[in-house]
């Protein structure tokens, strides 16, 4: 994968967005970089939809999983049968969710490196942030990392159905080592970051809804 053609792709795209900002009146790197955001979730919606679908179901199997694993802990082909009849009565594939994703990381690693390699021309303030391509760290305030941290708790906790000891370290130690690094990005990418968890967010909560329904005889919706 030629990770520079993809990274120019996405450094046009950011240029493209930055124009429209100045055609609007207002020019920004800081609102281009959310447009972009915004444009590239939509783009892999369909393969958002996918991976977090199965991301769930997956987590909903886990307490049975652990029944048969306990069950059959010292009979391992049995366990095996068990729980390929298991995931085959679910509809499960446990290889449907690492696909979208590898499909993704291309584009995800393209995106990191054409923010961070960027030729901000002018002024790259944005909000409290004084410099786009600015590190360590990127803000001062430690606004973003905070943002980056419970933002990306917030993602994990919709599709985590399991509440092994695992999973709760998992949901403490992943949004404390985001919150972590996002000290050392430049503040563009802690922008990207924490608008790319808060549209994912919001794409997982339209998944999951409760859908409405109607009593007959009433017309009540609910």
């Amino acid at each position: 994968m030629n990770f520079n053609f993809l990274s120019d792709i996405m450094k046009s795209a950011l240029t493209f967005f930055y124009n429209l900002t100045v055609s609007a009146g207002i020019p920004s790197y800081g609102l281009a970089i959310i447009l972009l955001t915004i444009a590239i979730k939509m783009i892999l919606y369909p393969l958002t939809v996918k991976q977090v679908k199965s991301m769930k179901a997956m987590s909903e199997l886990q307490p049975k999983m652990k029944e048969l694993q306990e069950k059959y802990k010292d009979n391992k082909e049995k366990l095996g049968k068990e729980i390929g009849e298991l995931y085959q009565k679910a509809g499960v594939n446990p290889l449907a969710g690492c696909l979208p994703l590898l499909v993704q990381m291309p584009f995800l690693i393209a995106i990191f490196f054409a923010i961070k390699e960027y030729n901000y021309v002018g002024d790259s303030s944005f909000l409290w942030l004084q410099n786009m391509a600015q590190d360590n760290p990127s803000d001062p305030l430690y606004i973003l990392p905070v943002l980056s941290a419970l933002t990306t708790w917030v993602q994990q906790k919709q599709t985590t159905v399991d509440s092994s000891a695992q999973n709760k370290m998992m949901m403490i130690m992943m949004p404390v080592f985001i919150g972590y690094i996002t000290i050392t990005f430049p503040a563009g990418l802690g922008i990207y970051w924490v608008v790319g968890n808060i549209v994912q967010i919001i794409q997982q909560w339209w998944m999951y809804r409760k859908p409405r329904t109607v009593v007959q005889g009433q017309g009540e919706v609910r």
